[in-house]
């Protein structure tokens, strides 16, 4: 099975639908799927439920799906850095379902596993809990959160061989690892492609069983926030 497409545009090809349901990985613009996303946006594709830890920042990123009015709704954790999304929010044109951070980890890992469910003290007593199963263990209150899956899952790697095995650098590695499992194709971007058997198989992050296309990518990796101190003089 040859896993190696050469664009985006190729990866995604017969994947997307109007409603459907997307992982991207990342956190901020770290480890972001910049080309998956451009090919989104260039699709038109409309209604999108995302799964992501945020939404990019304004004019990148997830953020020109939203600017696009690509989004339907977002199921996330941190969205502070996105006025369009704020504004979005409170005109009433974007549903947000909000996640505590590690909760958003363990549903994902969770929808990867095969788990439906799981309970957590993370949020009782908040909004957060509203809604949800409350159930006592041990004399402490747990909610019950549900597992996520997605239509497609769009990941950022550093290195991949063409079985599909991925490597994941340092911070950029974040939500990527779990999302790969949880999608029903997962489509990778990396910066390297090398030779079977050029990637040592104790630093493999995710096994190629999990993913179904693979491209090399040319990536911008766009700071999020830039902060410079003054220069010291004598």
């Amino acid at each position: 099975m040859n896993k190696i497409y050469p664009t985006a545009e190729a990866a995604l090809d017969g994947l997307l639908f109007d409603g459907m349901t997307l992982m991207a990985g990342g956190f901020g613009l770290c480890g972001i799927p910049e080309n998956a996303i451009a090919a989104l946006h260039a699709a038109g594709t409309q209604d999108l439920t995302v799964i992501s830890n945020n939404c990019g920042v304004d004019g990148f990123g997830l953020g020109v799906l939203l600017d696009a009015k690509q989004i339907k709704k977002m199921v996330s954790s941190y969205v502070g850095e996105n006025k369009e999304f704020e504004r979005q929010f409170l005109a009433g044109e974007l549903e947000l379902e909000f996640n505590p951070q590690g909760t958003l980890a363990e549903r994902i890992r969770a929808g990867g596993a095969g788990i439906p469910g799981f309970f957590t003290k993370t949020g009782v007593g908040t909004v957060i809990a509203e809604g949800k199963e409350h159930r006592e263990f041990d004399g402490e209150t747990y909610i019950m959160e549900t597992g996520l899956k997605a239509d497609v899952s769009i990941v950022k790697a550093w290195k991949a061989d063409p079985q599909g095995n991925l490597m994941f650098r340092k911070t950029a590695r974040n939500f990527n690892p779990m999302m790969a499992t949880a999608g029903k194709v997962t489509i990778a971007e990396v910066e390297e492609i090398v030779e079977l058997g050029a990637l040592d198989p104790d630093q493999i992050h995710t096994p190629g069983i999990f993913v179904q296309r693979l491209i090399q990518g040319n990536f911008e990796k766009r700071i999020e926030q830039r902060t410079v101190r003054e220069k010291e003089t004598a």
